[in-house]
């Protein structure tokens, strides 16, 4: 049996969602091994005059933990 655990992650971008997901787990994985999946709880951009000037995500980010792993 596997052991997961869950951690929340936010991450913005001036890009879009798509890449401050990938900034997120790019910067994730240099710390947390075998992630295996992430769920994207909410998007959110910043405004500023009228335009968009960054877009964020809230992570769910799932990795494996223990010797199994």
């Amino acid at each position: 049996m596997a052991v997961m655990k869950v951690i929340e992650i936010l991450a913005n971008s001036p890009k879009s969602w798509e890449d401050a997901t990938k900034v997120a787990i790019s910067k994730a994985s240099k710390s947390v091994k075998n992630i295996k999946s992430a769920y994207v709880q909410s998007q959110s951009v910043v405004v500023n005059k009228g335009k968009v000037k960054e877009f964020r995500v809230n992570l769910k980010v799932t990795f494996q933990v223990g010797s199994d792993a």
